[in-house]
């Protein structure tokens, strides 16, 4: 494990950095100075309005392409040090429990940008995995006071959908290139992330925009039992920079938080502070995911010095103020059934 990677002057690529996640990184990267900042999104998910600014200015080169195309990704890599690849094909719950074929073409995706990397000299890769890489039938009890390790994904493997099969596969293929062909590279199991630029295709946005319409009855996916750990955007964004700085061989680190909270906990706290009187109408025929998903954050804590210092309930009032400030009821309403499933 190295803890001497400098990102100063490094030539650095994110894919998918027109994302959510992909823009808070590029925020929590600048005052590490890098050279330069390379973004390639075919923007299916992304925006490029999250990252205009930074566009504008010349602060960031943005590349509009598809990088399950050879010639995008050749373009994409070249002559960079170290890659952020957050690009795929996903979604929430909705997304990821009813489509299958889309997240499966990220086993493509994932594998020709490694290999074009390996190719083009490229120093260190820091892969953007998640909690759905560990085995559905260890998190079925929400009963239980269950913390997931890291050392808890292996054989019988059962990761979550195509989605977690390519999170896994991934994994695997880059502690195989660090072993055998001196690539160095990081994976970040990210856990429920949510925050400012969040879309209505995860749970947490979901909630807020159910309030902002005035939702009622007020629709909540499952029994609302699920145990979720919600970890805030920039927490993520410090935790996969010291990640490249600190980690080379491969090896999938948690960066989630430990805080456990149920579906039904975090909807009435969305509720009381944005004040939306209603009554809750549990849908247990749609997707819920596993019962009880939380984080370890023990390994990250030793490894990079890293622990999420924003709390759910002061991510959760930020993200509504965001929200409410950046909507239009009508906007939200028009295609917020659409928004639950889709991309």
């Amino acid at each position: 494990m190295s803890k001497d990677y400098n990102l100063k002057g490094k030539r650095i690529l994110i894919t998918g950095g027109a994302s959510f996640i992909g823009s808070h990184l590029i925020d929590h990267l600048l005052p590490k100075k890098p050279k330069n900042i390379r973004v390639v999104d075919d923007l299916s998910a992304g925006k490029k309005e999250n990252i205009a600014g930074y566009i504008k200015s010349k602060t960031v080169e943005f590349i509009l392409g598809d990088l399950k195309q050879q010639s995008v990704t050749r373009k994409a890599v070249k002559n960079i040090d170290l890659i952020f690849h957050l690009a795929a094909d996903h979604g929430g719950r909705g997304y990821v429990d009813l489509h299958q074929s889309g997240p499966a073409s990220n086993n493509f995706l994932s594998g020709l940008i490694f290999w074009e990397a390996l190719l083009a000299g490229v120093e260190k890769i820091v892969y953007a995995s998640s909690g759905c890489v560990y085995p559905n039938h260890i998190q079925k009890d929400p009963k239980k006071i269950l913390y997931l390790t890291e050392d808890m994904v292996g054989p019988p493997f059962d990761p979550d959908n195509e989605y977690g099969w390519e999170k896994l596969t991934s994994e695997r293929v880059l502690r195989a290139y660090c072993k055998e062909r001196g690539l160095r590279a990081a994976s970040c199991r990210y856990f429920t992330v949510y925050g400012p630029k969040g879309k209505e295709d995860h749970a947490v946005i979901a909630f807020i925009a159910r309030a902002f319409i005035g939702q009622d009855p007020f629709e909540v996916w499952g029994n609302g039992k699920q145990i979720r750990n919600w970890t805030y955007v920039s927490d993520i964004a410090k935790g996969t920079i010291l990640a490249a700085e600190k980690i080379d061989n491969g090896a999938g680190i948690n960066l989630g938080t430990m805080e456990r909270v149920t579906v039904l906990e975090a909807v009435a706290e969305v509720l009381k502070y944005t004040g939306h009187k209603t009554r809750i109408k549990l849908l247990k025929n749609m997707p819920t995911g596993p019962m009880n998903r939380v984080a370890d954050n023990s390994l990250a804590k030793k490894l990079l010095g890293w622990e999420p210092e924003v709390k759910f309930n002061e991510g959760l009032h930020k993200t509504i103020d965001w929200y409410f400030a950046n909507k239009t009821r009508e906007e939200v309403r028009n295609k917020f059934a659409q928004k639950l499933t889709e991309r």
